[in-house]
């Protein structure tokens, strides 16, 4: 670091701090959250619904949360009996596009045009991706959506169905590139073997995904389902998170979907978004490392409170998986992940390590509750990371799934927004500095 730039900076914090306080005399939400910690209202949408309780009559009923897209409770869809479970997250991607169901003849031409946009443009991989190795997939990940506008022949084009075209083109791509970053990555930095696959249009997005991420490509039905899940599980969030917010900020000035797209992926990019289910593995890999898969209840407790007493992990007194800003007493997405990742566990042969995951979420929400008096759950970050884990993927890419299940949501976002808004977002701030009188540079004080 520049000491000369440091020199200035401390004596800027002298002269511009902004006093606490004045947040709430002039009433202005801290990112752009209200009291309750709830979500200011910054718009409104038919695409998903994130519900933390259920209120019959004005009364809080059920504290037990819930996950819509277009209406339709996501935990009902996962949990239908269906006998060839494949396209779940596809399935996912037509409702949170259109607004409803397929009947099964959409739904095949849908797939068709999904499968059909999977291959990247001629000579794209070796042009852009095998010669361009790079150590932080996600800020790759950005060049490579910027890399697509070149090869649209009319990308400015910001039309409703253009835009949805484009986006629809982006979604079937960035699995592939994700998986080909990554082993591009593999081969560069860590010197293994470069297998690279061809795509396969027969395949689902999470077939897909683990056909070309694997030396052999070869995966289970119970692997291909659970990517699947979680796919879909990822899929929408509403439009306040911060990635999709982002997204629609970016497009609300008229830009580009490449634009957009590249600024929601470096939104979640950040730890605080889009990285927390990294956090939670790199956690609990600590927390068994100190105290084995075999502890007792009482050593899980007292660990739990050095991590709450900021003695352990990373020290910052968080419990990285555990807690939501919407959701309660459950996080459904944590719920359905717990119980495939059951499944998953006991086809893997660690089911052990499953049962400590299950026991430390449960101590930990009751710690919590004894300690603060407040009711959390675990969340969706909670068991994903072990989820990608038991599948064999790399840690460098849980957030880029991340990325893969959401620009579906980001799309659908960018779109809505588009046709019931279409005005720039511009939210205000309050200036509360002085107003001082400009001095000549030879009458200043040194």
């Amino acid at each position: 670091m520049n000491d000369q730039i440091q020199d200035f900076f401390q004596k800027s914090l002298i002269e511009n701090q902004i006093d606490n306080a004045l947040y709430q005399t002039y009433s202005v939400k801290k990112g752009l959250r209200n009291e309750d910690g709830t979500g200011v209202l910054v718009g409104l949408t038919k695409i998903s619904d994130v519900v933390g309780y259920k209120k019959i009559d004005g009364q809080k009923k059920d504290d037990y949360g819930r996950l819509y897209y277009r209406g339709i409770n996501v935990e009902d869809m996962i949990r239908y009996p269906k006998e060839n479970k494949r396209y779940l997250f596809e399935e996912v991607c037509f409702l949170i596009l259109f607004g409803y169901l397929p009947t099964s003849e959409e739904f095949e031409r849908f797939k068709k045009i999904l499968s059909e946009q999977y291959a990247l443009p001629p000579h794209y991989l070796e042009a852009n991706i095998l010669g361009f190795p790079a150590k932080n997939l996600m800020n790759k990940l950005q060049q490579e959506v910027l890399m697509l506008y070149g090869y649209d022949g009319d990308p400015d084009n910001t039309g409703i169905l253009e835009t949805l075209n484009k986006g629809i083109n982006l979604l079937a791509k960035i699995p592939s590139i994700v998986c080909y970053t990554y082993q591009t990555k593999v081969h560069y930095f860590d010197e293994k073997s470069l297998v690279i696959h061809h795509v396969q249009k027969d395949l689902s997005i999470a077939e897909m995904i683990l056909s070309l991420l694997r030396p052999d490509g070869q995966f289970t039905h119970k692997e291909a389902e659970i990517l699947d899940i979680a796919l879909a599980l990822h899929a929408d969030h509403g439009g306040g998170n911060n990635s999709t917010f982002t997204n629609v900020v970016i497009s609300s000035t008229g830009t580009d979907i490449y634009s957009a797209v590249a600024g929601a992926i470096g939104s979640l990019k950040g730890p605080r978004h889009g990285g927390a289910n990294l956090a939670v593995k790199r956690q609990m890999e600590k927390v068994i490392g100190e105290i084995s898969i075999e502890a007792l209840d009482e050593d899980i407790e007292r660990i739990i409170n050095r991590i709450l007493d900021k003695d352990f992990n990373d020290g910052s007194g968080l419990i990285y998986g555990i807690g939501h800003a919407v959701y309660t007493l459950s996080d459904p997405r944590s719920e359905i992940l717990s119980e495939k990742c059951q499944e998953l566990a006991i086809e893997k042969g660690r089911y052990q390590e499953y049962k400590f995951y299950k026991r430390f979420g449960e101590i930990a929400v009751a710690k919590i509750y004894e300690r603060k008096g407040i009711h959390v759950c675990t969340n969706v970050d909670f068991y994903s990371g072990l989820v990608y884990s038991m599948l064999n993927i790399p840690e460098d890419l849980y957030t880029l799934l991340f990325v893969v299940a959401r620009t579906v949501g980001w799309i659908a976002h960018n779109i809505e927004n588009k046709l019931y808004s279409n005005r720039i977002i511009r939210p205000a701030t309050k200036y509360v500095g002085e107003l001082k009188e400009y001095q000549p540079i030879e009458k200043r004080e040194s």
